[in-house]
């Protein structure tokens, strides 16, 4: 089942054509990646799948309904969530106080009852607080739970980016470069990591330049060059694909 469907979307800027007429499908369940060399439109078509930017011509559906033109609150009530290249913690806070201020977006309380303290506003908060810890849970992160943002590793802080946009409590997620100045051992937990959050129910879509994690990783793989897609398949497939080939290593690579 297509739960995203991106159809003949293209973004300009003036004179530039940053994403041409691309169209592909998501399916539940799957993991989904974006690849390309840099100046691709991989950046430019995220910002269009999650409302920061809008396109000029054509439509995204997600779960059968149009997604095009939504704002991107609005965009994540659908269910549709997302990180960053770089990450955007609150440094002063704990990793689940950072997955807690995710969390807001599905909560219900208003400010009246905060401030007073009601007893539904309570338990929405202990709800809120037991989801976050099983979130820290499910990216491995239990142990850093009352440690500062400012204080974790790279590649934990990349996980934490990774927990607080599943609270928000996405069917799909965009990660934009997770894998970005991770080690080997970081990528490694990574991907163990995603592979959870599939097995949780969250479909994914992944941009990302590590081909290894690509590779190990994705059911699918969409390969865009100067803004036009290029190729669409599974991993094995587009390894082979010689335009994949002509894309990340020139003409040689058909001489050779």
């Amino acid at each position: 089942m297509s739960l995203l469907e991106v159809r003949d979307v293209t973004r300009r800027f003036g004179g530039l054509t940053a994403v041409d007429n691309v169209s592909f499908d998501v399916h539940e369940g799957s993991i989904k990646a974006i690849i390309g060399p840099n100046g691709a439109g991989k950046s430019t078509l995220f910002n269009v799948l999650t409302g920061f930017d809008q396109p000029c011509e054509g439509t995204v559906s997600f779960k059968g309904s149009e997604l095009t033109g939504e704002r991107p609150h609005k965009v994540v009530l659908r269910g549709v969530a997302r990180t960053f290249q770089n990450t955007q913690l609150f440094e002063e806070m704990t990793a689940l106080e950072n997955v807690l201020v995710g969390r807001h977006a599905r909560t219900k309380t208003g400010f009246l009852a905060a401030a007073l303290r009601l007893p539904g506003t309570r338990s929405e908060e202990r709800l809120a607080r037991q989801e976050a810890e099983r979130l820290l849970r499910l990216v491995g992160l239990e142990e850093w739970s009352e440690s500062p943002a400012a204080d974790m590793p790279h590649g934990l802080r990349r996980l934490l980016e990774i927990a607080r946009a599943l609270a928000t409590g996405p069917t799909l997620m965009l990660l934009d470069e997770p894998a970005a100045g991770l080690n080997n051992s970081e990528t490694s937990r990574l991907a163990d990591a995603l592979y959870r959050i599939r097995d949780a129910g969250v479909t994914l879509v992944v941009v990302e330049h590590d081909m290894g994690l690509v590779m190990e990783i994705s059911d699918e793989i969409v390969v865009l060059d100067r803004g036009s897609k290029i190729a669409e398949g599974p991993p094995r497939l587009i390894q082979k694909d010689p335009e994949v080939l002509r894309a990340y290593l020139g003409q040689e690579a058909d001489d050779e």
